[in-house]
């Protein structure tokens, strides 16, 4: 028992520093790919290039940092008294919470730091407000791994009074709803920033106009995400933690969690699309800019009505048990 409960802890603290550090290494490295081809298009941008990809390889960075941090929570937390068994098996949902959301990030945001490397090459003279885009997009890209690091450190705060595998299951469906919820908005998101860091090259005119169906796009693409965190606060303090065994109800609330996580998947890729395909033809034709950004946001709204059926179950779930 002592060694499975060990074996749990310490896979935990690998797995939150190391699934987030694959993703941003190899996003990274398709920046840095990017960059030198977009100095091979265009030499006399090089220095241009490369601070954009300076710059958006250190936004890349944040998932790898957030993991760094909860691993280290997790391997000196001075716990008043050792883990018991279910206690550790409890932070494989902080493994899930900071993992899958870091290591999806760390691909997808290289996606609008590339994008903005050919931008330069393409607009030089627009540097300036190309570098401000990509910042701001990459900085709202990371909003799902902030929701999995707040989900982490409650998780943490609660194993160590679990003292059933019911209690086990809900802290480690939390982390799960949280973790897999995040994936779909999270491509979703890359996908979109991509097409609008394109846009301002293939049109800087349009930059306006693109900056302002970005904010209201994004925030869209990031509701299903918004589910998946309500389920996971409604786990972590709404559900009360119990002291007798119910197998049957801590089943029940992994699969609100599951339920909730895979259920926005579809959602928040399909509505960064939409997005993205608005967006590419806002910086072509911005002239009928209105008439696009509204079919879009259209779209976008029924698409998003797709999450709305899983998590209406994860509620049926919690609350009538």
């Amino acid at each position: 028992m002592t060694e499975i409960t060990g074996l749990a802890h310490y896979i935990t603290v690998a797995f939150a520093v190391g699934i987030p550090a694959v993703g941003v290494g190899i996003g990274q490295g398709w920046t840095s790919t990017a960059a030198l081809d977009a100095i091979n298009r265009q030499p006399s941008a090089k220095n241009d290039i490369v601070r954009v990809a300076i710059f958006g390889m250190a936004l890349i960075e944040t998932a790898a940092v957030m993991g760094a941090f909860v691993s280290m929570l997790i391997l000196y937390n001075n716990w008043d008294t050792p883990l018991s068994y279910y206690a550790s098996l409890s932070t494989i949902g902080i493994a899930a919470a900071i993992s899958i959301p870091g290591f999806v990030l760390g691909l997808v945001s290289s996606l609008p730091a590339g994008a903005a490397c050919f931008a330069v090459a393409r607009q030089p003279f627009f540097t300036q407000k190309i570098l401000r885009f990509m910042v701001l997009t990459l900085s709202l890209i990371q909003t799902p791994i902030i929701f999995g690091f707040i989900i982490s450190l409650a998780i943490s705060a609660q194993a160590q009074d679990v003292t059933t595998m019911r209690d086990c299951l809900r802290l480690i469906a939390s982390g799960i709803s949280i973790g897999l919820g995040s994936v779909g908005p999270a491509i979703g998101l890359g996908l979109f920033a991509r097409s609008a860091c394109r846009g301002l090259g293939i049109n800087r005119r349009a930059y306006d106009k693109i900056l302002s169906f970005t904010l209201i796009s994004q925030a869209i693409i990031e509701t299903p995400i918004i589910f998946a965190l309500v389920v996971s606060i409604l786990l972590l303090f709404v559900v009360p933690s119990i002291a007798e065994e119910n197998l049957i109800d801590g089943i029940e609330l992994m699969a609100a969690g599951l339920c909730a996580g895979f259920g926005t998947i579809g959602a928040g890729i399909s509505s960064g699309r939409t997005a993205a395909a608005a967006c590419t033809r806002i910086a072509h034709t911005p002239e009928i800019n209105s008439l696009l950004a509204r079919t879009s946001m259209f779209a976008q709204g029924l698409i998003e009505t797709s999450a709305i059926y899983p998590i209406t179950i994860s509620f049926a779930l919690v609350f009538l048990r």
